[in-house]
């Protein structure tokens, strides 16, 4: 599977936080499409972060799709494709967050879907390229934003 996170994985701009790593080791993902990471050892300073454990994870999840769906046909009469099924990856991130001092952790999930149309693999690579640079790149630049946001629930 291409998708390999090397170690250390260098995290984004937050506030508070410099120059942020994260050490990880694989883990055995649920999925049998999945590679799973848990985050062992941290970098840079970032003050009361946690490193994953059994009650207080702190992993990365990549699924593919266990099989992956082709194209069906075109109409006879009208040449275009009844339907356009989804090849569906998923990225997910597990946290455990403190919801009050002194209660234990709570897991939070955060979520990226991405689903492919059929056929586009080979039809039109560039644009399917050009959507996960774009994701990448505006999550790099909004890090900081997000993390405030998260934290002051302003926009």
């Amino acid at each position: 599977m291409a998708v390999a996170l090397t170690s250390p994985v260098t995290g984004g701009a937050q506030t508070g936080f410099t120059s942020p790593t994260y050490t990880h080791v694989s883990d055995i993902a649920l999925d049998t499409n999945g590679k799973q990471y848990a985050v062992t050892a941290l970098g840079g300073t970032q003050a009361g972060v946690r490193v994953h454990s059994t009650s207080d994870p702190f992993t990365f999840l990549y699924v593919r799709p266990k099989t992956y769906k082709s194209l069906g046909t075109v109409h006879p009469v009208t040449g275009r494709l009844q339907s356009v099924p989804k090849n569906t990856h998923l990225i997910k991130i597990a946290k455990g967050a403190i919801p009050l001092a002194g209660q234990p952790s709570s897991v939070m999930t955060v979520r990226c879907m991405l689903e492919i149309p059929a056929g586009s693999d080979t039809a039109d690579p560039a644009n399917l390229r050009a959507a996960i640079s774009l994701l990448v790149g505006a999550l790099n630049q909004l890090s900081a934003g997000l993390g405030d946001t998260l934290v002051t629930g302003v926009a």
